[in-house]
């Protein structure tokens, strides 16, 4: 008789084996727990690259532009209409609870003050230094966000191919190898580490999001050094699984995991096909498939980071603002079921994503594409008490199939979901359990 108790005391991860750390994981699950709870958080690209509308970083690497006509683009950022009051309502609407935005992509602009100096340079490459904007735009934004209790991260791209003393620069070419010339190296590093030095100590993140570790090694960007740096000066801070090794959560990219993964994790994705904004690019996931994507993440214990990309003078184009509004119309609406909840059950047991409470005694039911009728749950061996439609005052009505009063493997429940129960985009049912949720997972037969 097979069977598994799904009672997580030890957190959402706990049915999952973890990755080796490299590094002391002491503390790291209470201090990652408003991250799990969280589920939300609004990804921010904004750069010199909105200016143009032209990839961020990856135009002039990959050869799409000249370098010196991309860094041109400093000149053109003015972020005259930028209110960080009403990017961080516009956040708090959507139901996020976190956001993260670009301090420095791999260009090397940095958005905030910064007073240090790349190679090659006799100011520091930054918009308040360069452009017509002159001033730090991620402190008022941090500002605002914290105003609304939402937590505030810090991306940071590792990698600077417009610093001189980096060794990558274009795709074809890059101006030395490390082994060659360790002490330009190491001059890179003084000022990269420096600067992430400068974001501890300013803004003080609750979240580091660094970017471009592929490019070299652990030994080499110094992970062990930067993760003691930043947790030196704030041991509640967490990085994400970018840093060679010394991250504290999995961070996958626009494709959803078929297998979950192991421990933490965060999908980040574009709200459209591009990161940052782009002229062309006005074609927008639907409210519909965002949440349904949204419900897959969380049901496999994870969070959702989804992009957006405002354009230079600082206004997020109208097809983004319609995106987190509805969204957060559709969270506002079921938000037992996405904040604070567990992974949900295992593949083979509903045909949809599922959550549970903390105690595992409550399950929430995702039902995909409007889903009518009948809901089907296979192998639960728990007695329901109650069930209802999360969001509206319609209780539901279940029964319980197949089930052979000689054997022990528990029948098939249907709940059955009455027309006005559905939600436009993803209807969510309620289910009150007599205990922690216990599954059947044999092959069936007499056992």
């Amino acid at each position: 008789m097979r069977y598994i108790w799904l009672f997580l005391s030890l957190g959402p991860c706990a049915l999952f084996a973890q990755h080796k750390p490299l590094f002391d994981t002491t503390g790291t699950a209470a201090k990652l727990q408003w991250f799990t709870d969280a589920k939300l958080g609004i990804f921010i690209h904004w750069g010199i690259y909105s200016v143009k509308g032209v990839g961020e970083s990856w135009s002039f690497h990959n050869g799409a532009m000249p370098h010196a006509d991309y860094m041109q683009q400093i000149k053109g950022f003015t972020a005259k209409h930028y209110d960080p009051a009403a990017w961080a309502e516009l956040i708090r609407k959507s139901g996020a609870k976190y956001a993260v935005i670009t301090t420095k992509h791999h260009d090397g602009v940095a958005l905030y003050h910064t007073q240090l100096v790349p190679g090659g340079r006799k100011k520091p490459l930054s918009v308040v230094a360069a452009s017509p904007c002159g001033r730090d735009v991620i402190a008022p934004f941090f500002t605002e966000l914290r105003m609304r209790d939402i937590k505030c991260g810090a991306y940071f791209s590792l990698i600077d191919w417009s610093d001189p003393d980096y060794p990558g620069f274009l795709r074809d070419s890059s101006r030395y190898k490390v082994a060659d010339d360790p002490a330009r190296w190491q001059r890179f590093s003084t000022y990269n580490q420096g600067q992430i030095e400068e974001l501890c100590k300013r803004f003080k993140p609750d979240l580091f999001w660094f970017d471009g570790d592929w490019e070299h090694t652990a030994e080499e960007w110094q992970a062990a050094k930067i993760r003691a740096m930043i947790l030196k000066d704030n041991p509640k801070a967490i990085i994400n699984g970018r840093l060679q090794g010394y991250g504290d959560y999995a961070t996958p990219e626009q494709n959803i995991p078929i297998e979950t993964p192991p421990g933490p994790w965060e999908l980040c994705l574009t709200s459209n096909d591009n990161w940052g904004w782009q002229p062309q690019d006005t074609v927008y996931k639907s409210t519909h498939d965002l949440i349904h994507i949204f419900a897959d993440v969380i049901g496999h214990g994870g969070n959702l980071l989804l992009d957006i990309g405002p354009k230079e003078d600082g206004t997020i184009p109208p097809g983004q603002v319609k995106l987190l509004e509805e969204i957060g119309q559709w969270t506002g609406a079921h938000a037992e079921a996405i904040y604070g909840t567990l992974a949900g059950l295992p593949n083979g047991h509903f045909y949809g994503p599922t959550t549970l409470s903390k105690d595992s005694t409550t399950l929430y039911l995702f039902l995909p594409g409007g889903t009518g009728g009948s809901a089907l749950i296979k192998g639960l061996d728990n007695k329901i008490l109650s069930a209802e439609v999360v969001g509206k005052p319609i209780a539901l009505t279940h029964r319980v199939v197949g089930k052979i009063s000689w054997s022990k493997v528990p029948g098939l429940v249907f709940v059955d979901v009455p027309e006005e129960a559905k939600d436009p985009w993803m209807t969510v049912l309620k289910l009150k359990l007599d205990g922690p949720v216990k599954l059947y997972r044999g092959q069936g037969g007499f056992n």
